[in-house]
Order: C-alpha cells, then sequence, then structure tokens
C-alpha cells in the first residue's frame, strides 16, 4: 500500500574544477560539460548515451545578466534559443524557449517571488490550449542547488533550482475555461544533514501514496 506500481529510478551526478565550477552532470541518458571565462559559464556540450555529440550552447551576456542561450545540433532542424528576462533584483521572471527563427509559438515559463523563492511558475506552449501553474511553498533550509553557480541554475530552470529553499507543497493547477483548476498537490518532507542541507525528499500525491523520493549526496570539504 501507498507504493507505486511501478517505479522508476535516476541518477545525476556533478563533477567540479578545483575552482568549484560544475563541469560535468551525468545521468543515464547523457553527459553535459561546461566551459566558463572567469565565472562565467560560455558554452555546455551535450552528449548522449553513446558519447556522441548532439548538441552545444553558446551563452550570451548583457553585463552580468545571462540574456539568451543559442542550441545548436547537429540537425540544425532541432536549434533551438532561449531568451531570458529580470526583474529590478536580478532575479529571472520569465524565459522563452524559441524553436524557430521568427518565435511564433514560444514555450514560456513565468516566476513570481517571495523574496528569494519563486512563489508560483507559470508555463505556457504558445499556439496550443496548455496552460499550468504550480504555487509553492518552502522550508527555511537551503536547497542542494544554492551553492551551484548562478547562471547554470537559470539554465536548469523551474523552481526547485531557483529558489533558495526547499518547497515543501506543490500545487499543480491547469487552465479550464480561462480559470485556473487545481489538478494535484503533492507535499514533501525532508531529512536534512548537520548543515541544514536535505539528504532525502520523500513526496505524496493528494492521495496520499508516495509519488517520488530524492536522495542527495554531497562532496565535504
Amino acid at each position: 500500500m501507498g507504493i507505486p506500481d511501478t517505479v522508476e529510478t535516476g541518477i545525476l551526478t556533478f563533477e567540479y574544477n578545483n575552482k568549484r565550477q560544475l563541469v560535468k552532470m551525468q545521468s543515464k541518458d547523457g553527459t553535459t560539460t561546461f566551459e566558463y571565462n572567469n565565472d562565467k559559464p560560455v558554452k555546455s556540450n551535450y552528449y548522449n548515451k553513446k558519447q556522441e555529440l548532439e548538441y552545444y550552447a553558446a551563452f550570451s551576456y548583457n553585463g552580468n545578466l545571462l540574456t539568451s542561450i543559442k542550441a545548436i545540433y547537429t540537425n540544425p532542424d532541432f536549434n533551438r534559443t532561449s531568451y531570458y528576462t529580470y526583474n529590478a533584483s536580478g532575479q529571472l521572471i520569465s524565459s522563452n524557449l524559441c524553436q524557430s527563427e521568427d518565435c511564433t509559438h514560444p514555450t514560456t515559463r513565468s516566476y513570481s517571488y517571495d523574496g528569494n523563492n519563486i512563489s508560483s511558475e507559470t508555463f505556457v506552449l504558445v499556439g496550443t490550449n496548455y496552460n499550468n501553474k504550480r504555487e509553492f511553498s518552502y522550508d527555511n533550509k537551503l536547497n542542494p542547488y544554492t551553492n551551484i553557480n548562478k547562471y547554470l541554475r537559470i539554465t536548469m530552470e523551474g523552481a526547485y533550482t531557483l529558489s533558495n529553499s526547499n518547497y515543501i507543497i506543490d500545487k499543480n493547477s491547469v487552465k479550464d475555461n480561462g480559470n485556473w483548476v487545481l489538478s494535484e498537490t503533492t507535499t514533501y518532507t525532508f531529512e536534512y544533514n548537520s548543515s541544514g542541507l536535505p539528504v532525502k525528499a520523500i513526496g505524496k500525491g493528494s492521495d496520499g501514496n508516495l509519488s517520488v523520493q530524492y536522495n542527495y549526496e554531497y562532496i565535504i570539504q
């Protein structure tokens, strides 16, 4: 009881250089490497599970703000560009993923904040009827992504990587006839290490059953 009929597991590992910069992310699906100019990532390379280069991405900046990332694929039909906008505090408030030069049907994410945490995230696929909104409540601890390069956290997107704390409630709504309708609520409980960082997160859905579990390991220095 309370255990999903099918369980899918995955491991995401992070590697760092001697400057504590993230230089590699690896999962069962592939590997991403990062190149830097001082503290700014300027290029990432994605290799599939056969270790073949599938695409690379070039980072563009305006001063200290990351403004766009252009992904160049071996098949140019898949090329895409992400554009980023910020509030006066330098927090990311929207991203647009464009899969054509004229960007007629972008995928848009919009963010609202409560301090250093995202209070709501809206996802819109322009040209379709798909609209999704997630609203969050948080603990008062730091999350595992807090010390990762701020520009890479922007590229990862999503409330968890962009916020400082761990969300304990995730309310997911869809738009129906112009109104937001709550479709699912996931509640998380955490276990923390002596530094206050999470080592385990368990998420349960609206029915009270286990929906997801995360385990975190850290480099201790």
